[in-house]
């Protein structure tokens, strides 16, 4: 998880993923999207490889690179794990503010 994770937090290596999950893709596509030289994309593309986030299927000379889902899968379902959490604290906030709107309106009502 924390290669994923790693991989993900560079901010053009999260741009490339959100480009394929729209489909396959080629460096030279990558890299005209995003406005970055060839060779940076490449580097970016060896991280996420290594990550395992994405895998590539060379055809002719060119290199096509598509997202693996596995991993994916199994990142949302460790963000899932979280929920039960945040839910409990969205839930106190939302008790929270309906206090105050009730002493609101109590100190509403007495002026």
């Amino acid at each position: 998880m924390e290669k994923i994770l790693s991989a993900l937090a560079e901010p053009n290596r999260f741009h490339i993923i959100e480009l394929l999950r729209d489909g396959s893709l080629t460096v030279g596509e990558i890299a005209d999207q995003l406005r970055l030289r060839q060779p940076q994309v490449s580097k970016h593309l060896r991280v996420l490889t290594d990550a395992e986030l994405v895998e590539v299927q060379p055809m002719a000379n060119r290199r096509i690179y598509k997202l693996r889902p596995q991993p994916l899968i199994e990142l949302g379902a460790w963000l899932e794990s979280f929920r039960h959490i945040w839910d409990e604290r969205f839930d106190r906030l939302d008790d929270y503010l309906m206090e105050l709107q009730g002493k609101e309106k109590k100190h509403g009502d007495k002026e």
